[in-house]
C-alpha cells in the first residue's frame, strides 16, 4: 500500500475502493478507450473533485490502481487452493476454481484487460502483470515442489518450467475462451499439464 493510501482515513480508503472497483466494472464492460473518467464518476456516485482527491494525477493513475486491483483478483480467486497444492485432489480442487472462475466471468475478463489494454496504454502496468504472473508461476512453482517432496512428481521435472507451462496453457485457454467462448481449450490446457506432472 502506498503512502498516499495510508494517509487516508478509513471511509477514504472505502471511498477510493469503491472508485477503483467501478473503474474495473466499466473497464471490463467497455474497454478502456470508452472508459471515461465521467462513466466511473456515474457508477460510483462520485464527484470529479473525489475523484482527482483520490488520483491526482487523473486517469492513467486510476487505470493502474485498477491494474493492481484486477491483479491481485486474479490470485485471490483462486485461494485457497492456489496456496495448497500438495496433493493431487488439492491440485483437482485448484483446477476446478480456475476453471469456474472464468465460467462465471465468460468473455469480460480482468486479466485480459490488464495484459492487453491497460498494459498497452498505462505506464507501469507492465510491471504490474509482470509481478502478477511471477507470483502466480511461484505458488504453482512451490505446488510443485511439495508434491516432489512427497514423492508424487518426479524429482527430474523442472518446477520452474512446468509452472510455466501450466501458466501459458492456461493463458492460452483463455484467449480461445474470449474469442470464441469455449471453455473446453483452458480445461484441456489444465488437465494435460497437471497429468504431465504425475511422470
Amino acid at each position: 500500500m502506498d503512502l498516499q493510501v495510508q494517509k487516508l482515513t478509513a471511509k477514504g480508503r472505502a471511498t477510493r475502493q469503491r472508485i477503483i472497483e467501478g473503474a474495473a466494472a466499466e473497464i471490463r464492460s467497455r474497454g478502456v478507450a470508452l472508459t471515461t473518467l465521467e462513466d466511473v464518476m456515474s457508477r460510483t456516485s462520485t464527484s470529479k473533485s473525489q475523484l482527482f482527491h483520490y488520483f491526482p494525477a487523473g486517469k492513467e493513475q486510476l487505470l493502474l490502481a485498477v491494474a493492481v486491483f484486477e491483479s491481485q483478483m486474479v490470485l485471490d480467486d483462486q485461494q485457497p487452493f492456489l496456496g495448497a497444492l500438495t496433493s493431487w485432489a488439492a491440485w483437482q480442487r485448484w483446477r476446478d476454481s480456475v476453471v469456474d472462475r472464468y465460467r462465471r466471468q465468460g468473455q469480460n475478463c480482468p486479466i485480459a484487460v490488464l495484459m492487453s489494454e491497460i498494459g498497452r496504454t498505462t505506464p507501469g502496468a507492465e510491471a504490474v502483470t509482470a509481478e502478477l504472473i511471477a507470483r502466480w508461476r511461484a505458488a504453482i512453482a512451490t505446488g510443485i515442489r511439495a508434491m516432489q517432496a512427497q514423492g508424487k512428481v518426479p524429482d527430474s521435472v523442472d518446477a520452474e518450467r512446468a509452472a510455466a507451462a501450466l501458466l501459458a496453457g492456461i493463458q492460452g485457454g483463455v484467449g480461445i475462451m474470449l474469442a470464441t467462448g469455449d471453455l473446453t481449450f483452458l480445461e484441456a490446457a489444465l488437465d494435460e499439464g497437471i497429468d504431465a506432472l504425475r511422470g
